[in-house]
């Protein structure tokens, strides 16, 4: 297989289905209760294309986190619309939503889907930043040792994770988005390894990926026990409004980490991307052919993989060459 070579494209799984983006343009395909592929292809300027002071490095990270999360929202919110296709009956909408629909409107989905994101939002941080730190802090009676607790704290972080990706892993729904996501990751290690883009390629595939976004969070927990290592605040007040300020930057150091090695290939940067390929283990399993032929033509509608191929990887394609 040919050296990996940078592509652009970007994705995630949502139900039943993957979005990739490719630029300032994102497709979202779905399989449908009938078999048939929707495929919805819309315009998104990213906040770091709209303001050039959000692109320096370092700084980048963050908004493009919060890219990611606005667009992923939009993805699956057109997802459950699609899958919801042909149910019979609607659900009775809650006391809440018929308070929101009554106070937004039209706008109620939205802003639904905004507190839904902050609320996840407030209980990643409980989780996975000051759960970890309170644990760690218990071992401070029998530890006197503040480098040893940094390091245990990130151990707990890390655990924490894992146990958290298994046991969601054990609902249906979550099973197959990750099949899904391991389709996602075959797909661009397919073009980015110059293979013509069909079934069969996309199978034979991996579906690790260096520039997953499970990669991303294993960088952000291991870079922020070097960061609380050299900052030790005296109180547990202080500890956790240090965890949850310098989120930011430990985010936005983990970006640049990743970047780098997303956009490189070299055993040296391969051996660097490992431990988040393992981690990947947690949040990719193999994809059916069918995953692969809805994800082939998300990246299909966003990008055109024989001119990348040609221009990577001198590849030449006849006219009637088709992807089935």
């Amino acid at each position: 297989m040919a050296k990996q070579k940078y592509s652009g494209i970007g994705g995630q799984a949502i139900l039943e289905g993957i979005m990739m983006k490719n630029g300032e343009y994102y497709a979202c395909a779905v399989r449908r209760e009938d078999k048939s592929i929707a495929v919805d292809r819309q315009r998104y300027v990213s906040l770091t294309d709209r303001y050039p002071l959000f692109r320096l490095p370092f700084v980048r990270g963050v908004f493009s986190f919060a890219d990611s999360m606005i667009l992923g929202m939009r993805a699956l919110n057109w997802s459950a619309e699609i899958y919801a296709e042909g149910e019979e009956e609607e659900e009775e909408p809650s006391k809440f939503e018929r308070f929101l629909e009554k106070v937004f409107g039209e706008k109620a989905m939205k802003v639904m889907m905004g507190v839904i994101m902050a609320l996840s939002f407030l209980a990643a941080i409980g989780i996975f930043m000051l759960l970890p730190m309170f644990l760690a802090g218990l071992l401070r009676r029998v530890l006197a040792n503040e480098t040893l607790i940094a390091v245990l704290e990130g151990v707990f972080r890390i655990l924490i994770f894992i146990l958290y990706i298994k046991a969601i892993s054990r609902m249906e729904d979550i099973h197959r988005t990750f099949m899904y996501h391991g389709a996602e990751h075959k797909c661009i290690n397919c073009v980015e390894h110059g293979l013509p883009l069909t079934v069969e390629n996309v199978m034979k595939s991996s579906k690790e990926h260096k520039r997953c976004g499970t990669s991303f969070i294993l960088i952000v927990m291991m870079i922020s026990i070097l960061f609380f290592i050299v900052i030790r605040p005296e109180t547990l007040l202080l500890r956790a409004v240090s965890r949850i300020l310098l989120m930011p930057v430990i985010a936005g150091v983990s970006y640049e980490f990743l970047r780098f090695t997303g956009t490189h290939d070299s055993a040296f940067v391969n051996a660097l991307s490992r431990p988040g390929m393992w981690m990947q283990g947690l949040t990719t399993t193999e994809p059916t052919p069918e995953m692969a032929e809805v994800a082939i033509q998300a990246v299909e509608a966003v990008f055109d993989w024989r001119e990348y191929l040609r221009k990577n990887f001198d590849a030449a394609f006849p006219e009637t060459e088709t992807n089935a």
